[in-house]
């Protein structure tokens, strides 16, 4: 594919994309916002739902939209250099935003380990809290017994690490091996081995969302480890959670990568879509290993 000029710059026309992912945006948040308030308030039948589903369907809307435009002006050879670099450093800034993102959740996870519970329990300036409120609780983590244990019990017992975590942790990363693989053969031109490495990588990647949904009906329906059980469900569901929708999101970009090198897409020096995929795929196989071991081993 040829591209423009070093001293040009493309300038696409007007989108209507921008206002569509704003709407999409909102409806999101909104329905988001419904549920949760609709959970704390007890209400059983209700339209959030729907507000956040519809919400989702117009981001799909938008996205598949967007990057088809995309798409069709890269292989037009319509992006010059500067405009490449334009993506590398959006991408890159995209992908910090990951990183602070689960750094407050990983900040969160670490405040009420080492500071929220040692105070309930009575340690450092919490004594007169300990006191007045719960003088049996006792800390430790994971937090079993909270100390509204009626209201809010604890799980009846820990996940496993060494179990289908350990598993989700091999497949993650076999699958940055496997990736790495495909991009390697990519840049050497040989796509038939780009093709197999990236099937294997997709099929790691899938297999690990079947190990964790297994993981999370194990945890509700056999350990009673839920939302509702206090810090520790809430802190262990968030990091989780927003991992695996982080991990679903990665796999559906290499699938798409796949589905383009089948359409014969792609150069070995000029392939930036598959190397941001292939960026986004590793930081999420990074944070995988932070939560292995923040949140299932110690």
């Amino acid at each position: 594919m040829a591209q423009e000029g070093e001293g040009t710059y493309y300038v696409p026309a007007q989108s209507k994309w921008p206002i569509i992912a704003s709407i999409g945006l909102f409806t999101m948040l909104l329905g988001a916002g419904m549920m949760m308030n609709d959970m704390s308030a007890g209400v059983k039948d209700s339209f959030a739902h729907y507000v956040f589903f519809g919400g989702s369907l117009i981001m799909a809307y938008m996205l598949f939209g967007w990057f088809s435009n995309v798409i069709e002006e890269s292989q037009k050879g319509l992006y010059s250099a500067q405009m490449d670099r334009s993506f590398r450093w959006g991408m890159g800034w995209f992908i910090f935003s990951e990183v602070m993102f689960f750094a407050a959740f990983f900040g969160t996870l670490f405040y009420v380990r080492y500071f929220a519970v040692p105070w309930l329990a009575g340690e450092g300036d919490g004594a007169s809290t300990h006191e007045h409120l719960w003088p049996e609780f006792e800390a430790a983590w994971p937090l079993m017994s909270n100390p509204d244990n009626e209201t809010f019990p604890g799980a009846k017992a820990l996940i496993d690490p060494f179990h289908l975590p350990l598993i989700n942790t091999l497949l993650l990363v076999a699958s940055s091996i496997t990736l790495t693989i495909a991009h390697h053969a990519l840049r050497k031109a040989e796509r038939t081995k780009v093709k197999i490495w990236m099937i294997l990588t997709l099929i790691l990647g899938f297999a690990f969302l079947y190990f964790q949904f297994e993981e999370y009906a194990e945890a509700y329906n056999e350990l009673g480890l839920t939302l509702s059980a206090g810090i520790y469900g809430s802190t262990f569901f968030i990091l989780t959670g927003f991992h695996g929708a982080h991990v679903t999101l990665g796999a559906t970009m290499l699938l798409i990568m796949l589905v383009r090198i089948y359409k014969g897409h792609f150069e070995p020096e000029n392939h930036f879509a598959f190397e941001a995929s292939s960026w986004y795929w590793h930081f999420v196989d990074v944070v995988w290993i932070g939560l292995f071991i923040f949140v299932y081993l110690i």
